[in-house]
């Protein structure tokens, strides 16, 4: 056992035997300098002499410290430090218990042997250095104490399930436990688990404390119609407190042999990660295939910042292909950007930008080469005064395209009026942009263009509450309407003429319909006549947490629509917009219910209506119910459910149905059992990709607390397809980058 006081220059004063009255334990004492700690002996019958020997017998009990020995019989030796014990003997420092037939150790030096062990660990790392306790033992052939918190045994076993059956344990021929690196070391080991032998590892390290190690991890086994058998083995290097590395290589029985890897960095002024991934030749597709990323941050000063994101894969197809573990999958374009940003200590930042995108799917964006921008703020005694500065050379590699510089300048003032329970903002900016064009958008249009366009607004709102009880809660209620008046003249922007680098519409919700533009980007600024209506109330409890809330709001238009993005887009013509609600709250009996809904007053029919309803009783128990719908788009049911099913047994579903196409988009079925310190989880995943190709597998996860995880986690599908799922049991630390979040 540790000691973190030494003994060196203990000075023993011999004492008389005491015979106490009363039962009590006859007992020997050895007064120390400052520098050491005392070792008592007690015993039923103690014989001896303090500088030389001692010896115990009955109830024999020796204490040096936090450090407890207790045996039928015990011998200590003085000018040694030795001390033997025999019969029932077991030692204890802190948490830790070690119990056996006979026992030789060095007290001060931690050296010794203990015949014939059964043992329990418990550490848990330092405050502030992250992780969590884990707690574990087992039984030894033979354990050799190596010096303070190293212990070295033969013919042993270990586990973090209770004793002394545990359902799983490690079997090794030569077990390590080194309390002071926190990191544990099996040769020749074999892993079983009811058991039945799962494997033999001839090496293998796993924490003794819930945080990051070097050393293999566990293999990650599954199945799916892409890959074949997927079998990935993992190498963690725990280079040092800020910087480490992940090997991985991974067999696909269909596709090969892939290589991959992950390197993290962290130091005071910068931090990222880089990751790659390369398949010599596709077995399926034919040809090397390979992806990559890069992840980087700067701080060059207090003011001045930078970042690149870089990001490549091999062909279109890669991510559908081989379910890549990088974080770009599903994206349909991969964004590559150089970031230079500058942060004024007072009132204004500014920004120097490169981007571009490899083109996954779908039509390929402008490139901006550079953006250069720069923004303010400031308060002053007469108002607010906002400035938005900025130049942007637009690129494209279909020389085709027209392509250009774009400049604007748009400074806006406002003057807030602001009280207790009401604020009114009115605003006036002038929005200036000029193009460059290498060539006119259409044959016999301008390549130089200018406009300026004023905008006007009045932003109102007031805020009325009163308080309620319900239910024997005390509870506020806001009453909260908004009138937001925009006026912005039309200017001549003919799709003929000007481009569209950077433009989309914006789709129509609450967030939009306060906003001074219909579109995204700077290319088009559409004219308006407007006046938005909208009221919110919310329940709020006694901390200020928002219970409940609802919304219904509409925009009235006093001029049509002029000004579009496109030729084929249609303008509206209508006075009104469509009237939007929103609802979100927590209802009795562990219910939480939301829903958006846009319905067309002009039309009269709904243009989307998006509802949900959980039911969550409590963790790991939770039932889900969604309709999602979009006129003429999707209309789709999305059903899910964690519950118990009774002898720690769970069930988790998702079923996710497109009534508009009549078919499954997604499905998801699985099992969960929680053994106290190990969990099973077997799941099965459906994904239409599109109706003619779906991607299917099979995720079985056996996870032994502590130790590691056997097979494929669908953890993290289960978590992002079941809202509200809770893990069965407290997950243990990801064994590459600790703390699980």
């Amino acid at each position: 056992m540790e000691s973190h006081l030494p003994r060196s220059r203990r000075s023993l004063t011999h004492l008389l035997l005491p015979f106490m009255l009363g039962g009590t334990a006859p007992a020997w004492s050895a007064a120390v300098d400052e520098a050491g700690l005392p070792t008592e002996v007690e015993a039923d019958r103690v014989s001896g002499q303090t500088d030389t020997e001692i010896v115990a017998e009955g109830d024999a009990r020796l204490r040096r410290g936090d450090l407890r020995l207790n045996a039928e019989r015990l011998i200590y030796r003085d000018p040694t430090d030795e001390v033997e014990a025999t019969g029932n003997v077991e030692l204890r420092r802190g948490e830790d218990r070690i119990a056996g037939p006979s026992l030789k150790l060095n007290v001060e030096k931690r050296t010794g042997v203990f015949e014939a062990p059964a043992y329990h660990m418990s550490r848990r790392p330092e405050a502030g250095a992250g992780g969590r306790e884990i707690s574990g033992g087992g039984a030894a052939e033979k354990l050799v104490f190596e010096g303070p918190d190293l212990y070295r045994l033969f013919g042993a076993t270990w586990s973090t399930c209770p004793a002394p059956d545990p359902d799983w344990y490690l079997r090794a021929g030569e077990l390590a436990l080194d309390y002071n690196t926190e990191v544990g070391e099996a040769r020749h080991s074999t892993l079983v688990f009811k058991d039945v032998p799962l494997f033999y590892m001839p090496w293998v390290e796993f924490p003794l404390v819930g945080q990051r190690q070097s050393g293999l991890l566990a293999p990650t086994i599954g199945q799916s119609n892409k890959t074949g058998f997927d079998l990935t083995q993992p190498y963690y290097w725990n280079i040092a407190p800020n910087y480490d590395a992940t090997f991985v290589p991974r067999f696909m029985s269909r596709r090969g042999l892939q290589l991959g890897g992950e390197f993290r960095y962290l130091q005071p002024a910068f931090a990222g990660e880089i990751r790659a991934e390369y398949l010599h030749n596709d077995d399926v597709r034919g040809g090397s295939r390979g992806a990559a990323s890069l992840r980087h941050n700067q701080r060059f000063s207090p003011a001045v910042t930078g970042g690149l994101i870089l990001n490549r894969v091999s062909d279109d197809a890669y991510f559908e292909d081989l379910s890549s573990r990088l974080a770009v999958t599903s994206q349909s374009h991969l964004l590559n950007q150089a970031r230079l940003g500058y942060q004024s200590a007072d009132w204004w930042r500014a920004e120097a930008l490169l981007q571009g995108y490899q083109t996954i799917e779908g039509a390929e964006p402008y490139r901006m080469l550079p953006r250069l921008r720069v923004v303010g703020s400031r308060d002053l005694d007469f108002g607010q005064v906002d400035l938005l500065g900025e130049f942007t050379a637009f690129d494209h590699p279909n020389a085709e395209r027209t392509q250009g510089n774009r400049t604007i300048l748009y400074p806006s003032f406002a003057y807030p009026i602001m009280g207790s329970a009401f604020s009114l903002t009115p605003r006036v900016g002038l929005h200036m942009t000029h193009y460059d064009l290498d060539q006119p958008v259409t044959t016999g249009g301008r390549t130089t263009l200018s406009r300026s366009v004023p905008i006007t607004s009045i932003d109102g709102q007031l805020t009325f509450e009163r308080e309620f009880d319900w239910g024997g809660r005390s509870l506020v209620q806001t009453l909260e309407p908004r009138l937001y008046y925009l006026y912005v003249p039309f200017h001549e922007q003919d799709p003929g003429e000007y481009p569209v680098f950077d433009s989309a519409a914006y789709d129509f919700n609450f967030t939009q319909i306060f906003q001074p533009n219909l579109y995204s980007g700077q290319d088009r600024i559409a004219n308006a006549d407007q006046l938005t209506a909208a009221v919110t109330s919310r329940i709020l409890d006694e901390s200020g947490a928002e219970l409940m809330r609802a919304a219904i709001g509409q925009r009235y238009y006093f001029d049509e629509q002029r000004v579009r993005l496109s030729n084929s887009e249609v303008l509206r013509t209508g006075k009104r917009a469509d009237v939007l609600t929103s609802f979100a709250g927590q209802l009795p009996w562990h219910l939480r219910a939301a829903s958006d809904w846009q319905y067309n007053p002009r039309d009269h029919w709904t243009e989307r209506l998006n509802l949900s309803l959980r039911y969550q009783p409590a963790v790991a128990q939770v039932l889900n119910a969604g309709f999602r719908y979009t006129r003429d788009v999707l209309r789709d049911l999305d059903l899910s459910a964690q519950w118990p099913l009774g002898g720690r047994w769970y069930g988790v579903a998702r079923y996710t149905r497109s009534l508009r196409e009549h078919r499954v988009t997604e499905a998801i079925g699985g099992l969960e059992y929680d053994g106290g310190c190990w969990v099973f989880r077997v799941a099965m995943h459906r994904f239409a990709t599109n109706a003619a190709d779906a991607t299917q597998a099979i995720f079985v996860q056996l996870e032994l607390g502590g130790l590691a995880s056997v097979g494929s986690s669908p953890v993290n599908l289960l978590r992002r397809s079941v809202r509200g799922y809770g893990n069965i049991n407290d997950l243990p630390d990801d064994p590459v980058f600790g703390s699980t979040p």
